[in-house]
């Protein structure tokens, strides 16, 4: 019988269904006004002694079917049959019940005021019941064959009644129970499904066949669900997350807490102003080339080069993807300016390709800013990270000297000093390569900028820490202590300019590292608090258990230190600007660095990293290489 009511529904068009229900509205008011007769006078006595009211009967059913129509109920679907649908039957029946009312008073004198009332109940209950009788037969019919999908509801507050509410009327969701940490609804029953405990939680869905968990919780924080989803999920569960109807409307907030955070307020410093002494000048309508032009910090410089007014812009980027990016925006920022963008794609290892654009280009100054930077992934890769930054640095180096280019500057980092990491050592060997260059420059001016991290730049702190406050913690530490010294991108582009035009002939004394004073270092672990703080949420802790996220310290990577330097000597220059200061210090001599260089070469090409590992600590003073490395990412 199912399959053929099946059958029989999936052939019945919009029309016929409609017209269904427009039958069931007309038939229902003579039929409940025979009952109802035969209940207000204890029988058939009534038809028998009055015969006439029979005639009442097909005038009752047109009647019923014209207010049904003019209200427009059978224009309403059953598995929408709520609230406003049961107000509109109810108008109905009260309007046929009027009608009918009148008619008996002349028909049939005897019929009481208590059977009229009883019609209309009578008639109401009828239209309705008949309604939600067909709508779960209808149910029955469609999920014949059909897969279910058993639900568990997360939450029995208004939201998750709102949904089980609309669950029902699907012909493949089938919610089954819900469940909530309110003690005070455990054991009850709401909208028909019993509240259990979450203790309860693995029992129920082995016993109920649950397909998933749906989170009706919209007032809990995200953090909060975040955890609460992910527990579930490592349970082995199917979990979603559903917004509150007020959300939905556009009453509440929707998506993601986490504000904008303007990286430069944990600097705990004034930033560096926007001035550009000699800046303008040491660029305008020079031919410039930017390694790693597709990073963070080598994208921002070619924005801020693009105010200097330089006569071209040479990309060089080994990342397809990142080239392509910074060569499209910076086609549109230049704009009518007249300025040149030329986008070439590969390394700074490549000898001939890198000759080859410097002289094709006429370039008249390098900004080296490619390399590998992520400690960890450069102390699981030692000689990649070595080949590209410093055998790298060699090959770009020496083909802007011998192609006579005015300004070679190289973007170091303050992990070159006393290097405890392979990527901190292979910066501090491309210091002492330029170094080196610098002695033997046949006019290029070659010069350092070092500074601290970048906020903001790709795997840097800000960006790691609001992922993790999105997916509802914890934040990870690695010690409690660690500090850094940060500027923005911005400052770290400008420094590199800066640094770029205070370097020529008459002032140059040949490798000079340009730093910044960087105000003190700032505490990780105050930057973690205040981004959580920032994003509407609170720490959660031995003192605050209620809080939402959670800081965890997992302890120090391989090679990683706990506290940065930006000098290994003493003694600083000043610069024309007061925030900018030289310093000189010690380098390797010809002899040295040539034996560094040609040991490293013989390490990479045979691929041992015991080797190159050698040539760090032999080379690089400070370093002090960690006990074991590991994949720490």
């Amino acid at each position: 019988m199912r399959r053929a009511l099946y059958s029989l529904l999936s052939r019945l068009s919009r029309k016929n269904k409609q017209f269904v229900l427009f039958m069931i509205d007309a038939l229902l008011p003579p039929l409940v006004l025979v009952l109802a007769i035969v209940v207000a006078h204890n029988g058939f006595t009534a038809f028998e002694r009055t015969p006439n009211v029979f005639y009442i009967l097909p005038a009752i059913s047109l009647v019923g079917g014209a207010v049904s129509a003019w209200l427009g109920i059978p224009r309403i679907q059953l598995k929408s049959y709520e609230t406003t649908a049961v107000l509109r039957t109810a108008t109905y029946a009260a309007a046929v019940t009027v009608i009918a009312a009148v008619m008996c008073r002349f028909i049939l004198p005897s019929f009481p005021v208590a059977g009229i009332v009883i019609y209309g109940l009578m008639l109401f209950l009828g239209a309705a019941g008949a309604r939600m009788a067909m709508f779960h037969v209808l149910l029955w019919v469609l999920r014949q064959g059909q897969p279910k999908h058993r639900v568990l509801i997360y939450g029995a507050g208004t939201t998750g009644v709102q949904l089980v509410a609309a669950l029902r009327s699907h012909e493949r969701i089938v919610p089954v129970a819900f469940i909530d940490d309110n003690t005070a609804l455990q054991s009850t029953t709401i909208a028909g499904l019993r509240v259990l405990s979450p203790s309860a939680l693995t029992e129920l869905v082995q016993q109920r066949d649950i397909d998933r968990i749906i989170l009706a919780m919209p007032s809990v924080s995200a953090p909060k669900l975040a955890r609460l989803s992910r527990s579930l999920r490592g349970m082995g569960f199917t979990v979603q997350s559903l917004p509150s109807f007020s959300q939905l409307v556009g009453e509440e907030e929707l998506i993601d807490n986490l504000s904008p955070v303007a990286a430069g307020q944990f600097l705990g410093r004034a930033q560096v102003g926007d001035t550009f002494p000699q800046g303008d000048e040491a660029y305008r309508g020079k031919s410039i080339l930017v390694s790693g032009a597709g990073g963070s910090v080598g994208s921002e410089l070619c924005r801020q080069l693009i105010g200097c007014a330089p006569a071209k812009i040479v990309l060089y980027e080994v990342s397809e993807v990142a080239l392509y990016s910074i060569d499209k925006e910076l086609r549109d920022l230049v704009e009518g300016t007249g300025i040149e963008v030329c986008p070439v794609l590969g390394s700074v290892t490549d000898s001939r390709l890198t000759r080859m654009v410097i002289n094709d280009h006429g370039i008249e100054a390098v900004f080296h800013a490619a390399a590998y930077k992520h400690v960890p992934l450069v102390e699981c890769n030692p000689l990649a990270g070595l080949a590209n930054n410093v055998l790298g640095t060699r090959t770009i180096a020496e083909a802007a000297n011998d192609a006579g280019v005015g300004r070679f500057i190289l973007i170091s980092s303050d992990k070159a000093v006393r290097p405890t990491n392979v990527m901190g050592a292979s910066k501090r060997l491309a210091e002492l390569v330029v170094q080196d260059m610098a002695k033997r420059s046949r006019g290029t001016v070659f010069s350092m900028v070092r500074f601290g991290n970048v906020l903001g730049s790709s795997g840097s702190v800000i960006p790691l820490f609001k992922e993790k406050i999105a997916k509802g913690g914890p934040v990870t530490l690695t010690h409690e202590d660690v500090t850094r010294f940060f500027m923005t991108i911005s400052e770290a582009a400008r420094l590199v300019l800066l640094a770029g035009s205070f370097s020529d002939t008459q002032t140059s004394r040949g490798g000079d590292v340009f730093v910044l004073d960087m105000g003190k270092p700032v505490r990780i672990r105050d930057m973690a608090v205040q981004l959580i703080n920032a994003a509407g949420y609170s720490v959660r802790d031995a003192d605050h258990p209620d809080g939402d996220i959670e800081i965890v310290v997992t302890g120090l990577r391989p090679g990683e230190k706990l506290h940065e330097e930006l000098l290994i000597g003493a003694g600083l220059l000043t610069t024309p600007h007061s925030k900018i200061l030289r310093a000189r210090e010690d380098s390797l001599s010809e002899l040295e660095m040539a034996s560094a260089l040609r040991a490293l070469r013989s390490a990479v090409a045979v691929g041992d990293q015991g080797a190159a590992r050698e040539v760090i600590s032999t080379w690089v003073h400070g370093y002090q290489p960690p006990a074991r490395v590991v994949a720490v990412l």
